[in-house]
């Protein structure tokens, strides 16, 4: 919780808090701004309209609530979203329908990237908002073999092995023609040397040490350099196999997001992933759930959303970050233990695989 938020929830007395939870409820559940009459009656409270707006205008002067131009109640601010998330949201268990559902979507299977993909769409379709998984680290992917196949006008298919399942096939264009014995000479070079290394000291042994030497390589293993550095060097390509996003466009049946400008720019955020990632990334060095509300994410491009996110763990160590981005006013109340249940699914079912 920030000094700000402490600040200002320390200010409120439990009738405050009651008031501003019953707010958020109802603007969560409705989208409209929240009138005296409407806390009144739902609040459980016997309070005069007076008093009640005597607390809304504290609760404004706070920052925690405000009131659109165009009518007489009030909307929860971010700063308002964050208090209620922090001290007065009660999370509901998923019923056993929705758990019976995930397990069976998310149970042990052989093929990660099926896993990480049905993870996504779950959490897309079950919340109505976009749905992201961050692929585990790549750091822990181990090497157990690689093979290559000539594909034809200088393309070569590179077929990687990695840990005790995962095969990810790769076609990339070589400048010239390579024979399949040539293809199997260097893979047989290459796995004596590399198998059994993590990903992230292949790639290094790539850059450094064999290319370091790269005079002194025989014109075989100098070769098989050559390809793998096409194989298994990854670029521009490391964002798009980083991250899946499933379900953007049902931001798109949120008022507060119609604007095609504010739209475009969650799109674009969407299609690059470089933010996106940033914020995961900072998920995962704090090893556990997160809400950034509005602007607290640090990208102008995430200011009108929120984006709820917990860890996945294999063998009891963090390799990835899941959750969903959506509207400010989404229930937090259901999406937090639904986002924290899947993370913990996919951590098991990926731990055979691992």
């Amino acid at each position: 919780m920030s000094e700000t938020t402490t600040s200002s929830s320390a200010q409120l007395n439990d009738r405050a808090l009651q008031l501003l939870r019953t707010l958020v409820q109802h603007h969560i559940a409705g989208g409209d701004p929240v009138g005296s009459r409407t806390l009144s009656r739902e609040s459980g409270l016997q309070l005069s309209p007076a008093t009640i707006r005597n607390v809304m205008a504290d609760l404004e002067d706070l920052g925690l609530v405000r009131s659109p131009h165009t009518s007489a109640g009030r909307v929860p601010t971010a700063l308002g979203y964050r208090v209620f998330v922090d001290q007065l949201v009660k999370v509901r268990t998923p019923n056993p329908q929705l758990l019976s559902e995930l397990q069976g979507q998310l149970g042990p299977v052989h093929d990660p990237q099926r896993l990480i993909h049905s993870a996504s769409d779950m959490l897309s379709r079950m919340t109505r908002m976009a749905g992201v998984v961050m692929l585990p680290r790549r750091e822990r992917l181990t090497l157990k073999q690689i093979e290559f196949i000539p594909m034809g006008e200088r393309r070569v298919l590179a077929v990687l092995v990695m840990n005790e399942h995962e095969v990810r096939n790769r076609i990339f264009q070589t400048d010239r023609n390579w024979s399949t014995q040539e293809l199997h000479d260097a893979a047989m070079r290459l796995n004596e040397r590399l198998s059994g290394c993590e990903l992230k000291t292949v790639r290094q042994r790539l850059m450094d040490e064999l290319l370091r030497d790269r005079e002194q390589l025989d014109t075989g293993l100098r070769a098989a350099v050559d390809i793998a550095q096409q194989a298994l060097v990854d670029d521009a390509a490391t964002a798009d196999e980083s991250l899946v996003v499933s379900g953007q466009t049902h931001l798109m049946e949120y008022g507060e997001l119609a604007d095609m400008q504010r739209l475009r720019g969650l799109f674009d955020a969407f299609s690059q992933k470089s933010d996106l990632l940033g914020l995961l990334d900072r998920c995962i060095e704090a090893q556990e759930m997160q809400i950034f509300i509005g602007e607290e994410s640090g990208y102008d491009l995430f200011g009108d959303v929120s984006v709820v996110t917990a860890p996945y763990r294999v063998d009891q160590e963090v390799v990835g970050v899941l959750g969903v981005v959506g509207p400010t006013r989404m229930a937090y109340d259901r999406v937090i233990p639904l986002v924290d249940l899947t993370a913990r699914l996919l951590g098991n079912a990926l731990d055979g695989g691992y």
